[in-house]
């Protein structure tokens, strides 16, 4: 039986990452993140990865070419899984070509099982919870600017501090959600035309996202 493809698209701090693992551990279904691939690339002592190393430094971004390479082989390492139920993908595509890449792929594995959901947040929304989401200092949890959360004076798994991550300075947040709308929002564009993009309201609740998703799975 063909997995169930999951793809949660969405503006930095809409909190795909946190959907992400609410499906994970309900439905046991594999995580692929494009940022968690880019970055253990990032390490890597060959020349491919200094690369790579190399444009994270300078906040820049890694090309398509070497993301999507990357992202193909993580896909066909999963692909040879016994008993795979789902796979989430957090990260991609990052544009219209890629997401037609990623198609090609899925048709060739006979993936069919598809869906795709925005997560909308104004860009509004979100500068704010980027900018005011914290981190935990001693475990590293990530505290979302989000409900009951934001009244947290320290972390509520290990009583950490919290503090600001360096990357969610103002200047940063930004240029990542001109990132969603230059290069993300084609592709965004490129399912909603095809009439295969769901779109869930996430300006709620965490749990309240989580069921509107549940109901399409």
């Amino acid at each position: 039986m063909a997995p169930k493809i999951i793809i949660l698209f969405g503006r930095s701090g809409c909190g795909k990452g946190t959907q992400a693992k609410l499906l994970q551990q309900e439905f046991g279904f594999d995580y692929l993140g494009t940022g968690d691939l880019v970055r253990a690339k990032a390490k890597e002592k060959d020349q491919l990865g200094q690369h790579v190393k190399a444009i994270l430094e300078k906040g820049g971004r890694v090309e398509t070419a070497i993301v999507f390479s990357l992202w193909e082989k993580a896909v066909r390492r999963i692909n040879q899984k016994k008993n795979l139920k789902g796979i989430i993908f957090d990260g991609s595509p990052r544009s219209a070509p890629e997401a037609q890449m990623m198609d090609k792929i899925f048709t060739e594995f006979g993936w069919h099982q598809q869906k795709i959901f925005l997560l909308d947040i104004s860009e509004q929304e979100a500068f704010l919870r980027l900018t005011k989401r914290r981190i935990c200092q001693k475990c590293g949890r990530l505290i979302p600017w989000v409900g009951a959360a934001k009244k947290l004076k320290c972390c509520d798994k290990c009583g950490g501090q919290l503090i600001t991550r360096e990357d969610d300075n103002p200047q940063a947040v930004q240029a990542r959600l001109d990132y969603f709308n230059k290069d993300v929002q084609p592709a965004v564009t490129y399912y909603q035309k095809q009439g295969r993009l769901i779109t869930i309201d996430g300006a709620q609740a965490i749990d309240d996202v989580y069921q509107d998703i549940k109901k399409q799975l």
